[in-house]
């Protein structure tokens, strides 16, 4: 008989082995989409011993070519340390940029500044590197080792600006989940997790028109989008749940062809057995749901950890979203797996952009 210690051992390793295949299934197909046509990506924050060696692994892996920016030397010596090759990297000070004149000059008319202003802007690599991407000298951008996420979103409201018919600037964990066989194949995408604490009805319509973007763009997928709240089809009455259902109705009016479904409990947007209860009548995504957007930070962030922590789901993200062209953010704490994670999906979102 096998003793408790023997049972939870043998679970644990039941439960790696079905976390390591999710994550070969998911980033191993973004990899091959992602070297079919590789693309130009800044990291803003060259002289971070991470961003150099992923820099490094995206290279020699065939699915990008990196630009990184800082002090030319500095970097020079960083990577001499850790054994990197430069050669094919492409390094760029913005302090000294060749380019730095034209982007000035590109940023007064952007936005109706004076050279002065502008010049100490785009000093700063976050900014130099958002222009760098808005003027077609880079495809894509990956930061956020060294910065916070509001640092990396202003430039790309600034500079960048947002996607057709977008107004927020939002986020999208990839949940993939071993053992679980709802949502996309054991793939869920959460939002918004990251950025903006209490959306209104209209930053809630933004966020979900947005993950669904995302989800077609870098999956693939066919989205089913899930409104969640504590209440399903009014079975609880709140101003918290008339804010998802106004929601509901500003994508429906906006996005008429787009599957969503609100608002409903977690449960009766992925389980077919509870939605079969709750949800009266036909609902393209109840019990089927494979976007669930949250109706605040609170909810989205929790939510996420939980998953994370509790289940040994892999978390991708956050990946901002809603852009006009790809940039992402990464956690201070990121490794060099996380960065090469990131670098995949903002590859896979800027081929995407090329083929408008």
């Amino acid at each position: 008989m096998l003793t408790l210690h023997q049972k939870f051992k043998d679970c644990t390793e039941i439960h790696s082995k079905k976390r390591s295949v999710v994550k070969m299934g998911i980033m191993e197909e973004l990899r091959v989409k992602a070297r079919r046509d590789p693309k130009r990506i800044v990291f803003p924050e060259g002289e971070e011993e991470r961003i150099l060696k992923a820099a490094e692994a995206a290279l020699n892996e065939g699915f990008a070519f990196p630009i990184v920016l800082g002090d030319e030397k500095n970097i020079a010596d960083i990577a001499s340390k850790l054994d990197i090759k430069l050669e094919k990297i492409e390094v760029t000070d913005p302090l000294s940029s060749p380019k730095l004149t034209g982007y000035i000059s590109a940023y007064c008319e952007m936005r109706k500044s004076s050279e002065g202003v502008a010049r100490r802007i785009l000093r700063r690599p976050t900014y130099f590197g958002a222009m760098m991407v808005q003027s077609g000298d880079a495809d894509g951008m990956v930061a956020g080792v060294a910065h916070a996420t509001s640092d990396i979103i202003l430039p790309g409201e600034l500079i960048i600006g947002m996607e057709k018919g977008i107004s927020t600037p939002s986020s999208f964990f990839l949940m993939c989940i071993p053992g679980y066989s709802g949502g996309e194949g054991g793939l869920i995408l959460f939002a918004d997790a990251a950025v903006n604490p209490d959306p209104t009805p209209e930053q809630l319509a933004d966020i979900a028109i947005a993950s669904a973007n995302s989800a077609k763009a870098s999956l693939g997928w066919e989205p089913r989008v899930a409104m969640l709240s504590f209440s399903t089809k009014g079975s609880a009455v709140h101003p918290s749940v008339d804010k998802v259902i106004q929601a509901v109705e500003i994508i429906k009016k906006k996005e008429p062809d787009l599957a969503v479904d609100g608002e409903l409990q977690a449960d009766a947007a992925l389980v077919p057995e509870v939605a079969e209860k709750k949800v009266k009548g036909k609902s393209p995504v109840a019990g089927r749901a494979n976007i669930l957007i949250f109706p605040d930070l609170n909810a989205g962030n929790i939510a996420y950890k939980l998953v994370q922590r509790t289940a040994k789901a892999l978390a991708y993200g956050p990946i901002l979203q809603g852009f006009a062209k790809p940039i992402s953010d990464l956690s201070r704490g990121a490794t060099i797996d996380d960065i090469i994670g990131a670098v995949v999906m903002t590859v896979v979102r800027a081929q995407k952009v090329g083929d408008r």
